[in-house]
């Protein structure tokens, strides 16, 4: 069966200098007033996101940001939070005007590209500054993307562009591999393992439980749901033998012991970087964990916000776990959400990743890519806790 799922939300990022018509264009697309619109330049500060439903493109996030022309102190730091802005965005309208293109937006097109995102380049405010064909062929020989004369005002060319947004999606946007559906059969057993513990959401299952459930549906299986504490007596007592064993990552200690070395076993978060994620990087990035030293900084990247407890497995457990592992005094950074970092990703030993369940897979991937570039181990939640708790090998197997 080769089944895929469509969970992501169409990041439409819209990057250009100050009065280029930025936030006019979200409200002309929408058909709302939802961006703030002003003659002053920098009117826009931080980036701005906006969910709305448009014809093709099903339910989509715009990104409206600051402009990449900013100065200033505080200009800087407005232009840093468009520049990460840019990483977040799924494709991208790159709003130009008066027939200018400088070195703002050259820096811009090639970070773009470099991250392998699609974009179009808007020439807004046409009613009053038509694009120049001499202007137009040059970018558009140079850069191979579509190029659309545009009015936010007048709504020219508004169809046109609904149309290009739709062309320039990526074919498999939105189409993730199956978390575990391809390793197992029609009837089988899946037993989730999921603790109710002090991290436990009040009154519902965190995201990648859902998504587990609703897979073993998906395929017409089996699924079975119990909190640690009961796994012990449904393996005693039951008569049908799991096919695969999920449980959260760290319990993989207790749960390894209790289930048949025969049965498959593996963590939510093992298989959303399977489906999300830069598997085969963590699977490389995971064994240095070992080569830790003294002194080594590891840089926690948790992909969404929530307060934090003593049983938080990113900023307590993680870290704990590791030092007495490792046997070695480390230093730890948690980053939550898509937030900057706090230093240079050459200082850091080893990245740590969540399972990234609240994010894209596009973000999630270029989330990593700085370290991935700069030749930094990376691992994740699940794969760090399995390596430090024995069971890696048995955690991996079934891929």
């Amino acid at each position: 069966m080769n089944m895929v799922h469509s969970v992501a939300r169409l990041h439409i990022g819209i990057f250009g200098r100050r009065n280029t018509g930025k936030s006019s264009i979200i409200n002309r697309l929408t058909g709302q007033n939802l961006s703030i619109v002003s003659e002053i330049a920098g009117t826009t500060t931080d980036p701005v996101k906006k969910t709305i439903e448009i014809p093709g493109l099903g339910a989509v996030v715009f990104m409206d940001t600051a402009g990449i022309d900013d100065a200033g102190e505080l200009g800087n730091q407005r232009v840093k939070k468009t520049q990460q802005a840019v990483e977040q965005a799924d494709i991208a309208i790159v709003s130009l005007c008066n027939n200018h293109f400088d070195k703002e937006e050259q820096l811009l097109t090639e970070r773009l590209q470099q991250l392998d995102i699609p974009f179009i380049f808007l020439h807004n405010k046409s009613d009053k500054h038509p694009a120049d064909n001499h202007f137009v062929k040059k970018l558009r020989d140079r850069y191979q993307v579509y190029f659309l004369d545009f009015s936010a005002k007048t709504g020219e060319n508004l169809e046109t562009l609904v149309q290009l947004l739709q062309k320039i999606v990526p074919n498999n946007f939105g189409k993730l591999p199956p978390l575990f559906g391809d390793k197992i059969n029609k009837g089988d057993m899946v037993l989730l393992v999921t603790p109710i513990d002090a991290e436990a959401p009040a009154g519902r299952l965190i995201l990648p439980q859902i998504q587990a459930i609703r897979e073993a549906l998906d395929y017409h299986c089996i699924a079975v749901i119990v909190k640690e504490t009961e796994v012990e007596v449904f393996m005693r007592t039951t008569n049908k033998v799991p096919a695969l064993v999920i449980t959260d990552s760290q319990l993989f200690g207790k749960i390894d012991q209790l289930i048949d070395a025969d049965i498959p076993l593996t963590s939510f978060s093992i298989l959303l970087t399977r489906q999300k994620g830069n598997f085969e990087t963590c699977l490389k990035g995971t064994p240095y964990i070992d080569q830790l030293q003294h002194g080594d900084r590891i840089l926690m990247m948790e992909s969404c916000t929530h307060h934090s407890t003593c049983d938080d497995i990113g900023r307590v457990k993680i870290p704990c776990w590791l030092q007495e592992y490792t046997r070695c005094r480390l230093e730890f950074d948690m980053v939550p959400g898509l937030a900057e970092l706090p230093r240079p990703i050459h200082e850091y030993a080893l990245v740590i990743q969540c399972g990234g369940c609240m994010i894209t897979r596009k973000q999630l991937l270029n989330r990593v890519q700085i370290a991935i570039d700069a030749n930094i181990p990376v691992t994740n939640y699940g794969m760090a806790i399995a390596y430090i708790k024995g069971s890696w090998k048995r955690s991996i197997k079934m891929f």
